[in-house]
């Protein structure tokens, strides 16, 4: 009897897991302050900020992945440096959490700036005046206010992290137990005759994934919304 799924396969289903977990955890606080930023800061440069937040949905995914390997390859402008003191992204599993991070970065943005929109500008003001510095009113005022979103956000990105395919192929390949993600098996297993029933199996794991997230995202966001009106 045929093993539902091959062991290499398990094993991107798991890489994938890891991957999306990394990327969301890693690239959270960023996301929380550059949200936060372009929600209530006017500076220069701010629609700058904007469109490079919001690049790698506009772009093709394949080339945000030629763009990260000139970056952050072994000989690229950043890369370089980082391969001095043993830190690789280029063809390993950090640098596939890398990619996905960065296409999950707008999704992740987008959902906490609508949250920090929402919050009155009062509420914070009336903490200021209380005598509580700006820091302070961020974590004690407007970071539990904006929770909702943030959790959207996390769960969002995780959900895209999970299916990133095009930028992460791209900058580190598709080598098994390395950096085989789902959707890459997915790519791989489809080029082998025969291969559309474990394809479809690999297909029915991601959907289910998928599904989870979004169902688990409503319902967290749903739960922290209301235990916040509770305390309001």
């Amino acid at each position: 009897m045929t093993a539902w799924l091959t062991p290499d396969q398990w094993q991107a289903v798991a890489l994938s897991l890891r991957v999306s977990l990394w990327a969301v955890a890693v690239s959270l606080p960023l996301g929380v302050l550059v949200a936060h930023a372009l929600a209530r800061w006017q500076f220069p440069g701010r629609q700058l900020l904007n469109g490079l937040v919001h690049l790698p949905l506009i772009l093709p995914p394949v080339v945000t992945g030629y763009l990260l390997l000139l970056t952050f390859g072994r000989k690229g402008a950043i890369g370089q440096y980082l391969d001095m003191i043993g830190v690789v992204f280029a063809f390993r599993w950090t640098g596939a959490a890398l990619a996905a991070g960065v296409m999950a970065f707008p999704l992740m943005v987008r959902a906490i700036r609508l949250a920090s929109e929402a919050v009155d500008p009062k509420l914070e003001q009336a903490a200021s005046t209380l005598g509580a510095s700006k820091p302070w009113v961020f974590l004690t005022v407007t970071l539990p206010l904006i929770l909702p979103g943030i959790v959207v956000g996390a769960i969002l990105a995780f959900a895209k992290a999970m299916g990133e395919f095009g930028a992460t192929i791209t900058f580190v390949s598709n080598i098994p137990g390395q950096t085989q993600t789902l959707p890459s098996a997915i790519y791989a297993t489809l080029q082998v005759p025969d291969g559309d029933a474990q394809a479809l199996r690999l297909v029915m794991v991601s959907f289910t994934i998928a599904m989870v997230a979004l169902v688990l995202c409503e319902w967290l966001g749903r739960v922290v919304a209301r235990k916040i009106g509770g305390r309001a």
